[in-house]
């Protein structure tokens, strides 16, 4: 299978500068570790990257008809920004479970919503997209939604050219195949380690496998962590295979203790999906290769409620 490149990273980087917020690797006092805080960008999550890249990659008659994107809730965000950057219409469709601040925050974007239930998202959205000659924008499943989440281990290689161990978290792929494709190219000798919660850990067992290995989506939706319920695309898996070291499992307790070590330690708000890959190294540490650490703080979009409750419950 054709992989991404890295100049197409590089190509990506150029369309999304000034869309995107080229967050800053943050290094910790209380403990050797880097964070490279996603939560900072204008909808609260890295997806702004590739929905951005892939938008502005389209025709103008494209763009002008419009796009159709299925998502949780950042990637809908995501989508819902980077329509308005461009003034094009983009109609989202989201599981009736997604939290409702992502929802409200992807109909305050000015995107129409179309909510359904979790195991009809996709296919829901295909059909919309047919119906109404728009352009679908995958969350991960697409070239340039790759390309545009590569920026970040772009970043990573321009800001701390002698890490050691990056950590990424896992879901349909896309992120960690566009960091990992940047970080094996600009750093080598760096091992990329892809993170995921063990009650959505079908690509960790795929990996295992040498094959895709599906989970049931009832099984998935039991993580807190809703944005790492997705499974890879053949082409998102093809790139794991190449581009990941190896793959860690966190459970629901490590992910909720990330959380809240990220908001007292590191002063940063982190969803559970957020929080991750951080949780991999708080409860995994003497695991990991050696080297300096950097951990992806993905997304810290959430309601008001679920954080103040993980930030309440002290396990």
């Amino acid at each position: 299978m054709d992989l991404v490149s890295i100049e197409e990273i590089r190509d990506a980087a150029s369309r999304v500068k000034g869309a995107a917020v080229r967050t800053p690797l943050l290094e910790q006092s209380w403990a050797p570790l880097w964070l490279k805080p996603e939560s900072l960008q204008p909808i609260g999550a890295f997806k702004v990257r590739g929905a951005y890249n892939a938008i502005a990659a389209l025709n103008e008659d494209q763009r002008a008809r419009g796009v159709c994107a299925f998502s949780s809730g950042n990637h809908a965000q995501a989508v819902a920004y980077a329509a308005k950057r461009f003034g094009i219409p983009a109609t989202i469709i989201v599981p009736d479970v997604a939290p409702r601040a992502k929802v409200e925050a992807t109909k305050a974007l000015g995107a129409e919503v179309i909510e359904v239930p979790i195991d009809r998202q996709e296919s829901s959205a295909l059909a919309v997209a047919e119906e109404r000659a728009l352009t679908m924008i995958p969350p991960f499943d697409h070239r340039d939604v790759i390309a545009g989440q590569g920026t970040v281990g772009l970043e990573i290689a321009e800001d701390l050219p002698d890490a050691g161990v990056v950590l990424v978290p896992l879901s349909g792929g896309g992120l960690a195949s566009g960091v990992g494709t940047a970080i094996k190219a600009l750093l080598p000798g760096a091992k990329v380690i892809g993170v995921e919660p063990e009650l959505a850990a079908d690509t960790a067992e795929g990996l295992r496998a040498g094959r895709r290995i599906e989970w049931p989506m009832d099984l998935r939706a039991r993580t807190s962590a809703d944005g790492l319920r997705a499974q890879p695309s053949d082409l998102t898996f093809a790139h794991l295979q190449a581009v990941l070291d190896d793959v860690v499992t966190v459970s629901e307790e490590e992910i909720g203790e990330a959380v809240r070590t990220l908001a007292h330690r590191a002063r940063l708000i982190a969803e559970p999906s957020g929080a991750t890959a951080t949780a991999a190294y708080l409860s995994h540490r003497d695991a990991l290769p050696p080297g300096k650490v950097v951990s992806v703080v993905s997304g810290g979009n959430m309601d008001p409620a679920t954080l103040a409750a993980l930030l309440a419950d002290r396990g």
